[in-house]
């Protein structure tokens, strides 16, 4: 199998899991919509080729590991929208705007309680079952020269550096992650243990966990679960 090698590196990400009111808390690996839309991110989509993201993230495998333990961390945001400068305006994006669409939630005090992992390294390792576009070649080109800035989760979550390791051959994700060596981030850092998560088909774990990581990209909500096997790595080198 023909895998894709990435190292997620930043002062902070986030892995967004199920929002309950103004609680945004974070998975502890990334999910599959997070990374489809950091791949469609990297090819230059956006949220309108629905039909190519879903068709993405139904083809996504992944696995993923800790190099450096992180720590979480809740930034607590508030803003009150009824300020002077803030009424009528609206968010920019790529030369468009785009403005609050009104109601109770365009004005007020807003609070928000975002978690985060600070200061971690992680190492993924994906590939694409079946056939179609894009291909495994499409998405090494677009990581390695990607069509926009990309985040880890949360735009003001910018990695630290490329995040394309390499292209590797393995007998699946899991393998393949198994098969890379730490990151290079000094003995101290090391953890002592090597937390991952890969697919049920590729192994068994200690335990698996079911994920509410799938997004319905036609109607723009969150919706499906996956079950992953989570456990202890063995890591070359």
């Amino acid at each position: 199998m023909d895998v894709l090698l990435l190292r997620l590196d930043a002062p902070m990400m986030s892995f967004g899991a199920v929002v309950v009111d103004q609680n945004n808390p974070t998975w502890r690996f990334p999910g599959a919509a997070l990374l489809t839309g950091l791949l469609g991110n990297a090819l230059g989509w956006d949220h309108r080729d629905t039909d190519r993201l879903q068709a993405l993230q139904d083809r996504l495998r992944f696995a993923a590991r800790w190099d450096a333990q992180p720590q979480l961390v809740t930034d607590y945001q508030t803003v009150d929208l009824g300020q002077e400068f803030l009424v009528d305006t609206g968010w920019t994006t790529r030369g468009r705007r785009e403005d609050r669409k009104g109601g109770s939630a365009a004005t007020g005090t807003h609070q928000r309680w975002r978690d985060h992992w600070a200061n971690g390294v992680a190492t993924v390792a994906l590939a694409l079952d079946g056939e179609g576009a894009p291909t495994l070649d499409d998405l090494e080109r677009a990581l390695r020269l990607p069509a926009r800035p990309l985040f880890l989760g949360r735009k003001p979550c910018l990695p630290a550096g490329p995040l394309l390791l390499g292209r590797r051959e393995a007998a699946g994700v899991r393998a393949a992650l198994a098969a890379e060596p730490l990151a290079n981030i000094g003995p101290r850092h090391r953890p002592a243990r090597i937390e991952a998560l890969w697919p049920l088909d590729e192994g068994e774990g200690a335990a698996s966990e079911e994920r509410y990581d799938l997004r319905d990209w036609h109607n723009n909500i969150h919706r499906g679960a996956r079950r992953y096997a989570v456990g202890l790595l063995e890591v070359a080198g």
